[in-house]
């Protein structure tokens, strides 16, 4: 008896051996090339369990694979296709988009919670004829006119920003400039899409940057839940678990409490003012639908999921760079201060005419991107130009966005901080389809036109206070991802000294 137990159960692993390796076939039967596959995990070990070097694996594929512009990568069995060649970024995201107009499906994870069903409203995992309707209807609230309504409440937070940080240095001999940007970004964000002054530049405890906190974090009890969603998604309701955590109560409290206030009357220009007015000029019943209440909600949360970590990130990143390189710093410095000369003042027409600064953040987002791959989920069966292979309904296509900024082949001396690439008279040099850190084609990033003003605010603000200098022992940067975006791992530690007038 003993005997045939172990002989059954050699004979299910033996099966299930061979269905891994049938099922890890797929993009072999293609033609595409792939790395070593471990059984049933594919390569979710490497993409997702140790995500926090996530940019590295990337660009071992991309060195591997690079002559075949292509590699096929397996998230436990589903197939995911990694392009990198300009020519076919731009048909997949631009040219042939309606081929890949969603991102991966998340409606797997509906669990029945209010809070969950609300987390799905964003505008960055609706898929379809919804994300269509609410994308336009969101399009014209980042108008730059529309963002120019927002130029006073991001400046004042700016100054608190620059008010903070010199006190910390006159206090201390170094400041963290991520925490600080963090807490700015948080602050900003409240003020321009909730309404709300959470003051955490002042308040470590503030309530509304402690729960955000809580609410973005992906925890392992977080993804044990996902799992067990996708796994098991009638028992996961049945124990009326919800995946995102209690705190997002708040948030959902706070905007519904915010968007009674306004339609009494109480107006103050910022992003919900602007989500209301889109859904109130809309004529259309079926877009009215979409944006309702629980998605107001919804849209908000997502300024703090693209914006808080994101821009905190780009300005520490930009900070890092000017420090080590102060030639560049100086020459920024002096070009704030023409432009603070002609405008009178820091001013939302300066800030757009300010070429060398636009360039600065362009370069540090070129080198340190805030997400470093892109994703589309194919729509329709789609053969790919000038190649015998064809995707499915269904089919993953991610392009390696680091791993393409920091190419040679595009940019020489990739690893150099050259800020002049991205000015106007060298931006013709730049091969289209090679700076990504936006996204790029109809489902690029909403708010990109916000987070560069409120980056270009906070750094013009910072450099006309202060001389940057990276702190002794802190002359490098620790990177590594989470939530799939890259940050700072430790900091970003500086010396700030109040510039001579």
């Amino acid at each position: 008896m003993e005997v045939e137990t172990w002989l059954l159960l050699a004979t299910v692993a033996v099966l299930a051996w061979v269905y891994s390796r049938y099922r890890h076939s797929y993009w072999s039967y293609r033609g595409v090339p792939s790395p070593p596959t471990l059984p049933f995990l594919g390569h979710i070990h490497k993409s997702f369990f140790v995500n926090r070097t996530l940019w590295e694996y990337n660009q071992e594929n991309y060195i591997a694979f690079y002559n075949a512009s292509k590699c096929g990568l397996y998230e436990w069995f589903t197939p995911l296709l990694v392009i990198w060649d300009p020519e076919l970024i731009k048909n997949v995201f631009v040219k042939d988009f309606n081929y890949f107009t969603d991102q991966r499906d998340f409606t797997g994870l509906k669990t029945g919670s209010k809070r969950d069903e609300m987390v799905l409203e964003m505008l960055s995992l609706k898929n379809g004829a919804e994300w269509k309707s609410l994308r336009a209807i969101m399009t014209p609230t980042f108008t730059s006119g529309k963002i120019k309504r927002m130029f006073s409440l991001v400046s004042d937070k700016a100054d608190a920003l620059v008010s903070f940080s010199m006190k910390q240095a006159a206090e201390n001999s170094y400041v963290d400039m991520k925490n600080n940007f963090e807490r700015f970004t948080m602050d900003t964000i409240a003020s321009c899409a909730f309404g709300i002054e959470c003051n955490s530049l002042i308040d470590k405890n503030a309530e509304f940057p402690r729960k955000a906190e809580i609410v973005f974090k992906i925890s392992i009890q977080t993804m044990l839940k996902i799992a067990l969603c996708k796994i098991m998604p009638r028992l996961f309701k049945l124990t009326g678990l919800s995946i995102n955590p209690p705190e997002t109560d708040f948030f959902i409290d706070v905007v519904k409490q915010t968007i009674a206030d306004r339609e009494t009357g109480k107006k103050r220009g910022d992003f919900l003012d602007l989500l209301l007015e889109a859904r109130d000029q809309s004529d259309n019943l079926s877009s009215k639908l979409v944006m309702n209440d629980i998605s107001m909600v919804a849209q908000c949360l997502l300024f703090i999921v693209g914006g808080y970590e994101t821009t905190a990130s780009l300005l520490a990143f930009s900070c890092f760079l000017l420090a080590k390189h102060e030639d560049q710093q100086q020459r920024l410095r002096e070009e704030l201060r023409g432009m603070v000369a002609e405008h009178g003042g820091i001013t939302y027409q300066g800030i757009m005419e300010a070429k060398l600064l636009d360039a600065c953040l362009q370069e540090t987002l070129r080198l340190y991107p805030p997400a470093v791959i892109l994703e589309r989920a194919c729509t329709k069966t789609y053969k790919l130009p000038d190649t015998d292979l064809t995707l499915k309904p269904g089919d993953l296509v991610q392009v390696p966005i680091w791993s393409i900024h920091h190419d040679p082949r595009h940019w020489p001396d990739p690893e150099v901080f050259i800020p002049d690439r991205f000015l106007p008279e060298n931006k013709g040099n730049i091969q289209p389809f090679t700076h990504l850190p936006f996204g790029v084609g109809p489902r690029n990033c909403i708010a990109m036109r916000f987070a560069l003003l409120e980056a270009k605010v906070a750094l013009s603000k910072l450099l006309l206070e202060a001389e940057l200098n990276a702190a002794p022992g802190h002359e490098e940067v620790a990177l590594e991802t989470a939530n799939g975006l890259l940050r700072p791992k430790e900091g970003v530690i500086l010396v700030l000294k109040q510039v001579k007038k």
